[in-house]
């Protein structure tokens, strides 16, 4: 059972947490695109072919290994290979990299996140821990954290200890004292608990816990059913 009376700070996961995920990148994907259109035809072409991006990906991520938790670094890879092998400048790698990350931090809040956030980052440090590379202040909600933790910046990713211990560093408080939220019953319940945080599962569509007798504190549908947890939240 969730205790309110230990929790000093929240760490919260972003991607498919306040937001659904992969709308936002493919968007961001049809952006990309229509950027290399024009400035890189033989390489937008190639691009439309998901086979072919899909195994230049592959490569990258598999000649990369020791970067997987940085998605910037392979995605400018990615874009990089893709127009080297279509033969045009590979210089374009970054700009084209910059489109895709503009649009990627155009995020569509589900309806519960702003007032979760509101309520909650006028009680704790409230602390981003992700995984994803998307920025709190330019999606636009930068008020309602104290510090943003990131599996780029610590070199390692959830479900690692290390990033959750950051995460609680980061709020001037020790794990114990740290509600951690997410969707990922793995990588946030599974790795907030071994850090020995209190774990919330923010689990949208009803999946099943498969991660033996280790149990997130309390399970969710969604963050308006979390904030009841507390009496003074009023909906």
């Amino acid at each position: 059972m969730l205790d309110i009376s230990r929790i000093r700070a929240i760490t919260l996961d972003l991607d498919d947490t306040l937001w659904p995920v992969w709308p936002t990148i493919h968007r961001a994907e049809e952006v990309l695109t229509d950027w290399l259109t024009q400035h890189a035809p033989a390489t937008a072409a190639l691009s439309k072919q998901s086979e072919v991006k899909k195994a230049v990906r592959a490569e990258i991520n598999a000649r990369h290994a020791d970067r997987a938790h940085d998605l910037s670094f392979l995605r400018v890879e990615a874009i990089r290979a893709l127009l080297l092998q279509a033969g045009d400048p590979a210089h374009l790698a970054e700009p084209a990299f910059e489109v895709f990350f503009a649009e990627r931090q155009r995020v569509d809040l589900f309806d519960d996140a702003l007032p979760a956030l509101t309520f909650w980052s006028r009680r704790y440090p409230v602390v981003a821990l992700s995984n994803g590379n998307a920025d709190v202040h330019r999606v636009g909600i930068g008020q309602h954290f104290h510090a943003s933790v990131s599996a780029k910046s610590m070199g390692v990713a959830k479900p690692d200890l290390r990033i959750f211990v950051a995460g609680a560093e980061a709020a001037g408080v020790t794990p114990h004292e740290v509600l951690h939220i997410g969707d990922d019953a793995h990588a946030d319940c599974v790795g907030a608990l071994a850090a020995g945080m209190q774990a919330a599962w923010l689990n949208r569509e009803g999946h099943d816990w498969t991660h033996d007798d280790t149990r997130p504190h309390l399970v969710v549908r969604d963050l308006h059913a979390l904030c009841a947890c507390w009496p003074e939240y009023d909906l």
